[in-house]
């Protein structure tokens, strides 16, 4: 495996901050704003109204002056937007009627978005366990990187989010690599520590060591050949959400990337309780940052 070309710097001139106004939502906010600070980028604060409920009687559209649920969720961006100082930051609010997926996509291609930016109450009870969260719905269709933060990540949150570990997870499959460049520039940007990680599975002992070498120098192949930082190069062996997830906390890592295969190659599994991503996203102690191969 080739060593990884010197990374270009990322860009992120337009942050779309996808908002259902709840608490965890509020808190996902301040990351949004140090990432448009260090960027020098613009915010755009959406919310997405659903679509009116199916009738079996069709009927003409509500006049936006009498839809009860349009005002509500008017009243509620405007309040969010000036309960909420954005300084320097330049920002914008976007209220959108439709199903999520398709709203946010919209979204995104209208305003060029670079990054989408949510929080998400992360996995509770069986339904968010068959049909996933909304946060997952964004980050398994969003055609941009979308910088997840979960419940945990906010209550270990401090009031300005310094990046000095970034948690770069590979199984080294198109999907996971498609999300180096990002790991790589934002590293660089922020002069933080950044450690390549290996989750393989349980090997007997007597390969352990050997087989823990390849991967190492698997991993080593992925940094740049002249490195502008100390990088650390580490193979767990564990189940990969798992493994991710406690390498994460004994680094005390401040972001975790990861690649995400495409929605046409994991129906099922994006839906899964054991899909990776998903778990990871949902329990993380950090933001973690998913770009979409």
């Amino acid at each position: 495996m080739a060593a990884a070309s010197v990374t270009s710097r990322i860009v992120l001139r337009n942050i779309l901050f996808a908002t259902d106004f709840s608490e965890v939502s509020r808190a996902a906010l301040p990351y949004a704003m140090d990432l448009a600070r260090l960027y020098e980028g613009k915010i755009v604060v959406a919310h997405v109204v659903p679509h009116e409920p199916y009738l079996s009687v069709p009927l003409e559209p509500i006049p936006v002056d009498l839809d009860v649920l349009w005002n509500r969720a008017r009243q509620n961006l405007e309040s969010f937007a000036a309960e909420n100082s954005f300084g320097d930051v330049a920002h914008e609010e976007i209220l959108h009627r439709g199903e999520l997926r398709d709203a946010i996509a919209d979204i995104i291609e209208k305003k060029s978005i670079d990054l989408v930016v949510v929080g998400t109450h992360g996995r509770h009870g069986l339904k968010k366990v068959v049909l996933g969260s909304e946060a997952e719905k964004i980050y398994r269709q969003a055609r941009c990187p979308v910088l997840t933060i979960g419940p945990e990540a906010v209550e270990c949150g401090q009031a300005t989010w310094e990046i000095e570990e970034v948690l770069f997870a590979t199984d080294f499959s198109e999907a996971s690599l498609h999300a180096l460049p990002y790991a790589l520039s934002l590293a660089e940007e922020n002069q933080a520590n950044l450690v390549f990680l290996n989750v393989s599975p349980l090997v007997p002992y007597q390969y352990k060591e050997a087989v823990e070498a390849s991967i190492r120098r698997k991993l080593e192949a992925l940094m740049p050949s002249e490195p502008w930082c100390h990088p650390d190069f580490v193979v767990n062996f564990d189940f990969p959400a798992q493994g991710i997830l406690q390498v994460a906390r004994e680094r005390s890592a401040d972001l975790i990337v990861l690649g995400v295969k495409k929605p046409g190659a994991v129906v099922l599994a994006s839906h899964l309780p054991w899909s990776t991503a998903s778990d990871v996203v949902s329990a993380a102690p950090c933001p973690v940052l998913t770009v979409r191969a």
